[in-house]
């Protein structure tokens, strides 16, 4: 009896460390039922909403525990926010509301994402001895009968991807491109979908809600496409665990017992399993969504095929980098002028710099600076120009670095791609290739564009800037380039893995398109077969201790 109700406790009860991972046997026990009571309910469009609501709860449940409680905060917060929005009689009416809404959601990422980084910055900054205490820990294990500390916050799961996705609600009934939801089960729905509901890909709310009314239709070539997205994304997400787990985990972790030839494969080994593991799990939730009757959008787009920043960013999270454009880089001006909203967010920014290196001073250097340029403007309409068309863009890319995590690492990160995209729209005036149809020069811009990306990621990937600092001091101190080819030797397994895996990349289009589209057409019995076979490699290649996807932690 007792090995019965650990066994259910198993199945039902959050384990602490261990989220639901679409790579765990028990995801695809767990998705099999699902799929057997959905054929139930699935003709019945409100039926099969609430069921899928509650599966979603689930599945956020088993994946983040007790932060469920979060997620169902925001769900009866901006459904009502957004009914409000579209009742109210004037549009300073809908502008307050809205307001709240957006102040609301942004608060709670935060409070969660930045309250302890506020607290110990103010304590360095002001010698002050603030205590950080968790409130939400507190209230849970007061009323919840949870044990966590309340001088640590814990991040949930996906806080950041269910808050940009509520936000596009309110925002697209605001601005009148949807429709208030019937009810709260179907707004519930539209946040927590749990395919994409922890690391996306981000659902705006135009692209999405009009699906929850449709009934259910899925052709046998989507069947066969949903097949290929979940097999193709299950063998990414293997293939990026081998290549971490055997060479680039080991230069990031301890990179003073490399050369500077084996750090620079690790980087570009990187961007190769960042982009294996975070396509791999949207390929995966693309294909689950379509099996339900979902359709969506596609999240990247071959990025290392971009032969320039701008390109790159078209092609890399594309929810994300389409959902920043949308509701941050155009209503901040885009790249007709700075807003008041862009010198509040530099303001934010400022202030964030000086709360992370402790320094006062930095205030007053950045104060400075603020009215350098605004001297420099008034006497320079060259300079003037070229800072209003470009201003937001890098607000949006420092931005988007800081929406990563409350450190130097991510600022940067963030501040060089906006550099680099600054950069190109200079280059665009004087480049005598940008309508080059030359093959060569296509492939050098390809590389270049591939090289700025990895090395930026130096930053994304680092746990310290001291390790930055290790990094460049391995690549230009002791690089070791009389090693190349023991290295290539020594490491032959792996860096053969990391090459194949950019020429598949690197396929055309078509030829993509062509063998995805063979894979749907084939008999059921073969796809079965290409079941076992993917899953036959997959436990060939699996580490012991399957790794979380990289972007569960934002």
């Amino acid at each position: 009896m007792n090995d019965y109700l650990t066994y259910l406790q198993d199945i039902f009860a959050f384990t602490e460390g261990k989220p639901l991972l679409f790579t765990q046997l028990f995801f695809w026990g767990f998705f099999a039922v699902v799929l057997l009571f959905y054929a139930l309910v699935y003709k019945k469009i409100a039926l099969r909403n609430i069921y899928l609501l509650l599966v979603s709860f689930f599945f956020y449940y088993k994946t983040s525990g007790v932060f469920l409680v979060l997620l169902i905060f925001t769900i009866c917060s901006d459904y009502n926010w957004g009914r409000l929005i579209h009742n109210a009689k004037s549009k300073r009416s809908r502008k307050i509301f809205l307001t709240i809404s957006v102040c609301l959601n942004m608060l709670l990422l935060g409070y969660f994402k930045y309250a302890y980084f506020f607290a110990s910055s103010c304590n360095e900054l002001f010698g002050a001895d603030i205590q950080f205490f968790n409130h939400f820990s507190h209230f849970t294990n007061t009323f919840l009968g949870t044990h966590f500390s309340v001088d640590k916050l814990i991040l949930p799961v996906g806080v950041s991807f269910f808050t940009f996705q509520s936000i596009s609600y309110t925002v697209d009934i605001y601005r009148g491109n949807v429709r208030p939801v019937k009810n709260i089960f179907d707004y519930g729905f539209f946040v927590c979908f749990f395919p994409h509901l922890v690391a996306g890909p981000i659902v705006k709310a135009h692209d999405f809600i009009y699906q929850i009314y449709l009934p259910y239709d899925l052709k046998r070539k989507e069947f066969g496409l949903a097949l290929f997205w979940i097999l193709n994304g299950l063998m990414k997400k293997i293939y990026a665990d081998y290549i971490a787990t055997n060479f680039i985990d080991r230069i990031f972790d301890n990179p003073n017992y490399y050369s500077g030839v084996e750090t620079v494969l690790g980087i570009f080994g990187y961007s190769l399993q960042i982009y294996m593991d975070f396509s791999g799990y949207t390929d995966i939730a693309i294909g689950v969504a379509l099996l339900l009757g979902f359709r969506l959008k596609t999240n990247f787009n071959s990025p290392y095929k971009a032969q320039d920043v701008s390109d790159f960013w078209k092609r890399w999270h594309i929810s994300l980098s389409s959902w920043l454009k949308e509701y941050l880089y155009i209503p901040l001006g885009g790249n007709r002028q700075g807003t008041v909203g862009s010198y509040i967010a530099i303001s934010i920014l400022a202030i964030v710099l000086v709360m992370l290196t402790g320094k006062l001073w930095l205030l007053l250097v950045l104060f400075g600076l603020a009215i350098a340029f605004a001297l420099i403007s008034y006497f320079s309409k060259q300079f003037r120009d070229s800072v209003n068309t470009n201003i937001n863009l890098m607000v949006t890319m420092l931005l988007g670095g800081l929406w990563h995590g409350s450190s130097w690492l991510f600022i940067i990160w963030g501040g060089l791609n906006g550099l680099g995209l600054v950069i190109h729209k200079l280059w665009l005036r004087v480049s005598p290739f940008k309508n080059s149809k030359s093959f060569v020069v296509k492939a050098i811009m390809v590389l270049i564009t591939l090289t700025f990306i990895s090395f930026t990621r130096i930053f994304f990937r680092s746990d310290s800037l001291d390790t930055v600092s290790l990094i460049f001091d391995r690549i230009g101190n002791h690089f070791g380039g009389s090693l190349f080819f023991e290295i290539i030797k020594g490491y032959s397994v792996v860096l053969s893995l990391i090459l194949i895996g950019y020429l598949i990349h690197w396929i055309p289009a078509k030829q993509k398109e062509w063998y995805r589209n063979f894979f749907a057409g084939l008999p059921v019995y073969v796809m079965a077969l290409a079941v076992v076979a993917v899953i036959f490699v997959m436990y060939q290649l699996m580490s012991d201790e399957m790794q979380p996807f990289i972007y569960f932690q934002f």
